[in-house]
This record gives structure tokens, sequence and C-alpha cells, in this order.
């Protein structure tokens, strides 16, 4: 069994999302961000960079970093489906994509929610925020431009790239209007992602109906 550390509201909702698609038992350890419990000792020794989500995995090694998590799961998981086969084109524009959202999306929305760790200048903060603002905006332009008809990246397939979109989503960079008006196929993967049987509670849970 797995064991996943974490909490809600953070992107521990697509750790978890993954592993109830796969069908993969797990059991979880809260870790509230918001009571400061990352930051213990004891946690250290799970994550030394001290974020959730972190997965023990059954042989009771730790996997951290979100995507890692995703594709870990894929791969043990073959039969759920959720990844091409490694070594196919698929696969690499899937984790591509995956890869591109995590170091450019998700990267952007922490300066974008937590600016003051990105700079020593107290008059700064606004700065920062309205620039990862606009790189968000930005790089979730470029893959609005990359998807199909959907409802997923490949079609009617989910895959681990759809459930990382989904949580995503949820935090968009500029207002929900002009997200929505601008990024109508990404809300659209996400509104289809949202209610699948076994995310929908997630997905509520994390972020409300």
């Amino acid at each position: 069994m797995y064991k996943l550390y974490g909490t809600t509201h953070t992107s521990t909702c697509a750790a978890k999302a993954a592993l109830a698609e796969a069908d993969a038992p797990f059991e979880e350890v809260e870790i509230a961000t918001r009571k400061q419990q990352h930051l213990t000792e004891e946690y250290r020794k799970i994550n030394p960079r001290q974020q959730v989500p972190s997965l023990m995995l059954p042989d009771g090694s730790i996997v951290t970093e979100g995507p890692a998590i995703l594709l870990h799961v894929a791969d043990a998981h073959p039969g759920a489906g959720l990844a091409p086969p490694p070594g196919t084109s698929a696969r690499a524009q899937h984790d591509r994509w995956l890869i591109f959202l995590a170091l450019n999306v998700n990267e952007a929305g922490q300066r974008m929610n937590y600016p003051e760790r990105f700079t020593t200048d107290s008059n700064g903060k606004q700065a920062v925020e309205e620039a990862a603002r606009a790189y968000m905006d930005r790089h979730f332009g470029i893959f609005e431009e990359a998807l199909g008809n959907g409802p997923y990246f490949f079609g009617t397939d989910l895959s681990m790239l759809d459930i990382y979109v989904w949580m995503l989503a949820q935090w968009p960079g500029g207002s929900k209007d002009s997200f929505e008006a601008n990024c109508p196929k990404i809300v659209r993967l996400a509104d289809t992602a949202k209610v699948r049987p076994k995310i929908a509670p997630i997905h509520e849970e994390n972020f409300g109906a």
C-alpha cells in the first residue's frame, strides 16, 4: 500500500486523483501546511524540501515532486492506461507537456501566491506577483494551442497530464472570466476531468462543487 503525505488545497490533490484513477490502495497522512507541519524535523526526513505531496512506495522508498509521483503511478499500474507506453512518441509528448506545465505554470503559481519568497525587497512583492501572473498566462496560452478537440489531451483517454491540468486550471493566472475566454480548451478538459466518479469527490474536497 502507498502512503500519501499531504493536505487539501495543495497539489496533493493531483497525486490523490492519480492513485484513485489507478485503483491503487493508499493511506493518507495529513501534513497540514497551514499548521506548519511540513516544516517539522520529522517531515524533513521524509522530504528534505519540506513540501507536499510526498509518496511512500510499498517498498518504503519515498518519491517527491508532483510530476514524478504521477509518472511513477502510471508506470507502476500500466493496466490503468494513465500514460502512453514508455519509449513511444505519445509518451514523449505526454512527458514533455507535463514537465512544461510543472516548470512554467506551477512555478509561476508559486511566485504569484508567495511573492515574498522570491524577493529580498519588501516593496517588490507586487512586481513579482504581476510578472508571475503574466508568465503563467503566457504558458497556459501555449498549452492551449497544443490541445486538440479533446476532451483530453489524447482524445477520450484520460492521462496523468490531464489530471495535472485539471489541478492547475483551478488556480488560473488571470481572472476566472479571462481564463475561460482565453483558454476554453483547458477549461473543457478540466471540467471533463472534475466530474469523473473517482475525481469528483477529490475536486469537491479541494475546490468545492
